[in-house]
């Protein structure tokens, strides 16, 4: 089975950076395509970035060049660095895999 536990949201003010990290198992890590979704209060879960098993990245409009996802084979880990917040980027931040999602961790951006 398909675990996904996300850690490192919290609380920071705008102009701020945040490391998320997500730890999987169940799965061929190596092998497999990760990404990062988020929420925000009262709409739709939107795509942030996506890491092929290659490394080949991909970002949603509204981040790039402020967001870096990455991932760690050894560890089993997909990470995704946010630099430059803004209140705008205050939701959940959901691990995804293949339909498998982790259980989110919110990220607040103070102005």
């Amino acid at each position: 089975q398909v675990q996904l536990v996300e850690s490192g949201g919290g609380l920071v003010q705008a102009g701020g950076s945040l490391r998320l990290s997500c730890a999987a198992s169940g799965m061929i890590f190596r092998l497999n395509a990760m990404g990062w979704y988020r929420q925000a209060p009262g709409k739709q879960r939107d795509l942030v970035a996506t890491i092929t098993s290659g490394g080949s990245t991909n970002y949603a409009d509204s981040v790039k060049g402020r967001f870096t996802i990455s991932r760690d084979n050894a560890k089993n880990t997909v990470y995704l660095q946010m630099n430059s917040l803004k209140p705008e980027d205050t939701a959940v931040y959901y691990c995804w895999n293949r339909g498998f999602w982790g259980q989110g961790t919110q990220v607040t951006v103070s102005s």
